[in-house]
């Protein structure tokens, strides 16, 4: 049944879908961010350091570890920022779902209305249609 809400109401849901679909891909970038940290973290783990050598060994193996270190300060800024973007998508998702909630309630109530008044009026009607049976009915039975 069409109300004056029906179009609201598949507009907030299509609003709610599209939500739900930027959740899902802000999940999908969380999880990536953090096997990149977790993958960071297990390399800064297989980079051993030379126990003996040439000063240039123990130098380039400095530069690996900072260079390790700053990959896996940025992963964990990504990791954080992910969250972030997880958060505002589950805030804007929550409140579409809430606007979408109200004028699905809104829609019911105006069909509910609109039902009680065609009862109403089918009622009438049909009083009608038996006030007008029983006048020709008595109308009948005076003639006769």
């Amino acid at each position: 049944m069409k109300t004056r809400f029906s179009s609201l109401v598949s507009l907030k849901k299509n609003t709610m879908q599209k939500s739900e679909r930027a959740l899902q891909n802000a999940n999908k970038i969380l999880q990536s961010a953090k096997e990149a940290l977790a993958k960071s973290l297990a390399q800064l783990q297989d980079i051993s350091s030379p126990e003996n050598g040439v000063i240039s060994e123990f130098l380039a193996t400095r530069t690996l570890l900072d260079s390790q270190r700053a990959i896996i300060s940025h992963n964990e800024a990504w990791v954080a920022y992910a969250k972030e973007d997880v958060l505002k998508a589950q805030e804007q998702l929550k409140h579409d779902m809430i606007e979408y909630e109200k004028f699905k309630y809104l829609e019911l109530q105006e069909i509910e209305k609109q039902l009680k008044e065609q009862k109403i009026k089918e009622a009438k009607d049909l009083d009608e249609v038996a006030l007008m049976t029983f006048t020709k009915k008595t109308d009948y039975k005076r003639v006769s």
